[in-house]
């Protein structure tokens, strides 16, 4: 495992001030909700995207839009609907005219064209609809009338999720739950910082974000997360636990009895990644297994799937990785 350089000692410094600051602004808006908060900026310094599955009526689109604006980045909003068309997401070609007569195509971008993309209720569109992001969010590129356009960098998407319980949501596909590096799940704050929020959204002003960081700086952040060493024990902990979670290679009866299929190796890149940046924004130097530990469930449970038997026992996604984490300690 490689030492940090002094450099990057001075460079994870200024970082983890640019984090403090960014941790309690966002608290200063959003509250009760500190481990939502850092779930996202470990995701945004993974370079990856989020899902956030909730409730409604719980913040999250105030969540989303206020950590754009406060890392410096251009922001767009998408609200999902049934008759949404993967061409209100992407953009579309149209014929114009020149003065002199001549007809050409011109391409009009679409709201994915921006650095900090908002699915709201994303899984409220069709199938059709969602996986128009699944190039976007794997490549940073769309391609429409066989061309391929560059998306701004960095590009990050945090989708929310109403419960799939609920009426007209529809499953988002097995391919774009796996491009989420993150599944968060947010819930009720409690009761003092709920008053708070009362407080604070009730009376005639209303705190605004304001910018902490540029996207400059958030992609010199995202490059120094991956130069930060990883060691063997960390690295066979993530791969043990991953293959573990694969009916096919699991030792454990509860993985095998009660899921269909398990992660894939993206599952085990975002968790490497992932535990760097926790640990940077806890102040360490590089990760350690509590970081895997930590990272399971928000990392692993969208990329899971519970069998028939297993649904109609009553089983969980949560016991079963419970059970894999145990594996590690």
């Amino acid at each position: 495992m490689k030492k940090n350089t002094s450099k990057e000692l001075k460079d994870i410094d200024k970082l983890n001030q640019n984090i403090s600051n960014i941790r309690n602004h966002v608290n200063e808006i959003i509250f009760g909700q500190e481990d939502v908060i850092d779930k996202i900026i470990i995701t945004l310094l993974s370079g990856g995207h989020t899902l956030l599955v909730g409730l409604p009526g719980l913040a999250k689109t105030r969540l989303v839009r206020s950590l754009g604006i406060i890392m410096g980045l251009s922001n767009k909003r998408i609200q999902f609907t049934p008759d949404l068309m993967p061409t209100d997401i992407l953009g579309s070609e149209i014929l114009e005219e020149s003065s002199k007569g001549k007809r050409s195509f011109k391409f009009i971008e679409g709201p994915v064209f921006s650095q900090f993309l908002l699915a709201d209720e994303i899984n409220r569109a069709s199938p059709r609809t969602q996986s128009a992001l699944l190039q976007a969010m794997q490549e940073g590129i769309v391609t429409v009338a066989g061309k391929n356009y560059k998306l701004p960098e960095p590009f990050h998407v945090l989708a929310t999720q109403n419960p799939i319980e609920q009426e007209g949501t529809y499953p988002l596909p097995e391919a774009q739950l796996d491009r989420f590096l993150m599944q968060i799940n947010i819930t009720y704050a409690d009761k003092n910082a709920e008053k708070q929020m009362l407080i604070a959204t009730t009376g005639t002003k209303e705190l605004a974000p304001k910018k902490i960081i540029t996207s400059s700086q958030l992609i010199s952040a995202q490059k120094l997360i991956r130069s930060i060493p990883v060691g063997d024990q960390v690295i066979d902990a993530i791969l043990n636990l991953v293959t573990n979670a694969r009916p096919e290679t699991s030792k454990l009866k509860i993985v095998k009895n009660n899921l269909s299929w398990g992660p894939g190796p993206r599952a085990s890149q975002s968790m490497m990644i992932a535990c760097r940046a926790r640990a940077i924004i806890q102040g360490r130097l590089s990760p350690s297994i509590d970081d895997v530990i930590a990272l399971a469930e928000p990392i692993l449970k969208h990329r899971m799937n519970l069998n028939y038997s297993a649904r109609a026992d009553g089983n969980s996604l949560s016991n079963v990785i419970n059970e894999l984490v145990k594996t590690l300690k």
